[in-house]
This record gives C-alpha cells, sequence and structure tokens, in this order.
C-alpha cells in the first residue's frame, strides 16, 4: 500500500467542479446536484453497462424504458420479449437476471428498490460494485463505487505499482479514503466520467486534469504506464456446429435450453461444444435429415472464458417433414431477435448460399 495520504477534499472540491462543468450527458443520469437519481433507471443502466460501451448501451436503455418503464412494468413482461430485447447486447445471464431482480424487488419490496447495500446484495444480479452505485447514485448515500475507470484513476493518483487484478482490494481501499459524504453520487460519477474521458487507457490527459496537482503518477511521468495487468492466459478455442435450414423463404429458429451458454435465447439449432472441430461428415444436434452444405472457413465467436469457432451447414427441406421450431422469414428481420453469434452465422450462411 503506497505511504502517500491524499486529503479527500483536495479530491473531491475540484473534482466534482470539474464534473459540473464536464459531465456527459446520459440518459439515465440526474442533473449535478440533484443528490438523487430514479433507483429503477440506475439499476438498468449499471446492469447493462457492465462489459458493455455506454455508446453500446444508450439505444437498449432507451428502448427498455419506453417500452417497461418501470420496473413493475419489467417485472410483468414475457421472459422471451425481454430477452429478445436483449439480443446484441452480450452476456446473456445478465437478462436472466434482470428479469429474476425485477420481479424480487416488485413482489417483495413493493416496487421499490432497498436504499442499502446489504440489501441490495441480497437481489439477483446485484454485486458489491452495482449495490455501491445504486446506493451512492439513486440514494445519495456515501459509497465506495469502484469500477474499471475508477481503479485507472485511483492507481494512477497513488501510483499503485501492483498489477491488476490483484491489486483490487489496495484500490478499493485507497478509493474509501477519498470518498466524501456529501454528493456522493455525483462523486462516483465523477470519477467514472474522469476515466472514461481523460484518465484514459492510453494517453491520458494529464494537462487537462482537475486532479492532476495530487496525481503521484502524473508527478513521476508514469500515467500512461498504470495500471498494470497480469499477464492473462491463452483464451481457449472450442468448436460447435450450427445450422441455417430453409423451407419455402423461411429459416428455423429454436429456443435454447433455459440455463447455460445463450439460456433462454432464441437461436439457431446448434450443436454441443466440443474441444475439437467435428467431422464433416457427421451433424451432431442438426434439426433434420437432409443435406448439409457446409460454408468455407468458419465463424468466431469471443466468449468471456473461450473462443468459439462455428462450422455453419446450410441445408432444405425439401420434402422432409418440417420440424418443430419457431419459423421466421429469411431476411434481415430474422436475425432482429437473435443473439450476435447468431446473426453472425446467418450473415455467414447468405454469404455463401442466398436466402
Amino acid at each position: 500500500m503506497p505511504a502517500k495520504e491524499i486529503a479527500p477534499k483536495h479530491i473531491a472540491a475540484p473534482l466534482l467542479a470539474w464534473y459540473d462543468r464536464s459531465h456527459r450527458r446520459l440518459p439515465w443520469r440526474a442533473p449535478p446536484g440533484a443528490n438523487a437519481a430514479d433507483p429503477y433507471r440506475v439499476w438498468l443502466s449499471e446492469i447493462m453497462l457492465q462489459q458493455t460501451t455506454v455508446a453500446a448501451v444508450i439505444p437498449y436503455f432507451e428502448h427498455f424504458t419506453t417500452r417497461w418503464p418501470t420496473v413493475e412494468a419489467l417485472a410483468a413482461a414475457e421472459d422471451g420479449d425481454v430477452l429478445a430485447a436483449w439480443a446484441g447486447l452480450g452476456y446473456y445471464a445478465r437478462a436472466r437476471n434482470l428479469l429474476a431482480c425485477a420481479r424480487a424487488v416488485a413482489e417483495g419490496h413493493g416496487g421499490h428498490f432497498p436504499s442499502t447495500e446489504e440489501a441490495l446484495l441480497g437481489l439477483p444480479g446485484i454485486g458489491a460494485y452495482t449495490a455501491a452505485a445504486i446506493t451512492a447514485i439513486a440514494f445519495g448515500e456515501r459509497a465506495v463505487v469502484v469500477d474499471g475507470n475508477v481503479e485507472r484513476v485511483v492507481a494512477r493518483l497513488f501510483a499503485v505499482e501492483e498489477p491488476l487484478p490483484s491489486a483490487k482490494p489496495a484500490l478499493r481501499t485507497l478509493t474509501d479514503t477519498i470518498t466524501p459524504t456529501a454528493r456522493a453520487g455525483d462523486f462516483a460519477q465523477a470519477m467514472m466520467d474522469l476515466g472514461a474521458t481523460v484518465c484514459r487507457p492510453r494517453s491520458p490527459d494529464c494537462l487537462v486534469c482537475p486532479i492532476a496537482d495530487s496525481c503521484d503518477a502524473a508527478r513521476r511521468g508514469i500515467a500512461d504506464l498504470l495500471p498494470k495487468k497480469a499477464q492473462k492466459a491463452p483464451r481457449p478455442v472450442r468448436y460447435a456446429n450450427v445450422y441455417v435450414l430453409r423451407d419455402r423463404g423461411e429459416i428455423l429458429l429454436v429456443r435454447r435450453p433455459p440455463r447455460g451458454l445463450l439460456g433462454g435465447m432464441l437461436g439457431l439449432p446448434m450443436s454441443e461444444i466440443a474441444d475439437a472441430p467435428m467431422a464433416d461428415n457427421t451433424h451432431p444436434g442438426a434439426p433434420a435429415l437432409t443435406r448439409w452444405s457446409r460454408g468455407e472457413g468458419r465463424v468466431t465467436h469471443v466468449f468471456t472464458h473461450f473462443e468459439l469457432h462455428l462450422t455453419v451447414f446450410s441445408g432444405d427441406l425439401s420434402g422432409i417433414t418440417k420440424p418443430a421450431g419457431d419459423w421466421r422469414a429469411a431476411d434481415e428481420s430474422a436475425a432482429r431477435d437473435l443473439p450476435t453469434l447468431f446473426r453472425k452465422a446467418l450473415d455467414f450462411a447468405a454469404c455463401v448460399d442466398d436466402f
């Protein structure tokens, strides 16, 4: 732990003044100084923003809040409708937890999010960061909010050279030392904005940073070297077959099992995932006994813990009994409710064999 100490007022005052002038205008935010925001909108945005960029989230957030403007409305929604609206945003366990949490709030809390970190942690899909963010931003209570942007700012501010992820506990402790009681939500969002727009991962703009005078890494000229990151192990590669089955201008879609990869989502028929490619003359998971044509090459999609290589097969019923499923017109609308993985496969199939 660095020996340097920084008084909270030396960070909070200039940072909040900068935030008042330069904050990002985002659809889930209350204006600076409001001291609180709509808990539903804060919660929804924080769940969507996990592992996803602000630019990607904004249209999804606006669609969700137009269609389901309250937590009660979302709780009453059909699972398939919510999963379809989430399609393309990725990390689909979040969508399932979103519904579970909305229903827990509607049924167990009278439609009101609890205002303490402890109570929020008892809700599905809410971890330590999200609980702290809701507590500070939605309720104006002091909480230590640490996301990737905040970790970067604090690592540079205190010149923490221990690499991530092992440095996470120390960075949270240091964030606690500079977190004020007043304007807790604005402070949390100011730290996030500073990391996103000024204290960037590459080429931090220290000349315009409102807290550069207190930053040890800026003083030492090592800001662009921090935070250090431990070398990641290579991501394993896995394999599966996916099937585009056509019948008179329609393609077959199926609902995936509720648990597991892309659980509950609408998708193309697919084999089990394997550690090695499958022989071209075998078709595990195929929805029909027909002649399957294989596209040249594979579709690649990266998940958090592995890289998936899909072999795409196209086939036509040609008089074979039509299997059950969700048959859709074989045009761009077919991909609308699908996760990105299956959208890629449909694009690939269209390239090798026109709809």
